[in-house]
């Protein structure tokens, strides 16, 4: 059976960003880092760097290769988090020196984007009460890093 692999493409950085990544998201691995040994259209052999790694079940490839797309907002990585605790780790962690934006987005160092959500948000915006999820959405949209306790207030209509 085929394996799906998402791939990311860094200018620089590539062991910094992999290992960082490993650190943040429990459950991770660094599977291998090697420079390629070939010469390539990025550069001379050994200038060019591959890596797999492994974030929580999800499984990567990643190369260095110099400049070529920036990272942007149509690929993300969404860190679904079980606790408040575990959102203020991942998002303080991963925010050093990146920036963050709306509904749980930041950009990483190395300008990847991350959404860190709690697990509690798709519970609380597939209920069947439609006025239930419309003050949880309207919670949300005013909020940068989530809070779960303010999504869980707007659900149980507790918050003017």
């Amino acid at each position: 059976m085929a394996k799906v692999k998402q791939h990311l493409w860094f200018e620089k950085d590539i062991e910094a960003a992999v290992s960082f990544y490993v650190s943040v998201v429990p459950g991770s691995s660094l599977d291998w880092i090697s420079p390629l040994p070939a010469d390539s259209p990025s550069g001379p052999a050994g200038s060019v760097k591959i890596a797999a790694f492994t974030l929580g079940d999800q499984r990567y490839m990643a190369i260095e290769a110099g400049p070529l797309d920036p990272f942007n907002h149509s690929f993300s990585i969404i860190l679904e988090c079980d606790d408040q605790a575990e959102i203020d780790r991942a998002w303080e962690a991963l925010k050093e020196s990146g920036t963050v934006e709306q509904c749980g987005w930041l950009r990483d160092r190395w300008g990847l984007c991350w959404q860190i959500t709690p697990k509690r948000l798709g519970e609380l915006m597939s209920d069947p009460d439609p006025a239930k999820v419309k003050r949880v959405a309207d919670a949300m949209l005013k909020m940068v890093k989530f809070d779960i306790a303010g999504l869980e207030a707007a659900a149980s209509d507790e918050i003017s």
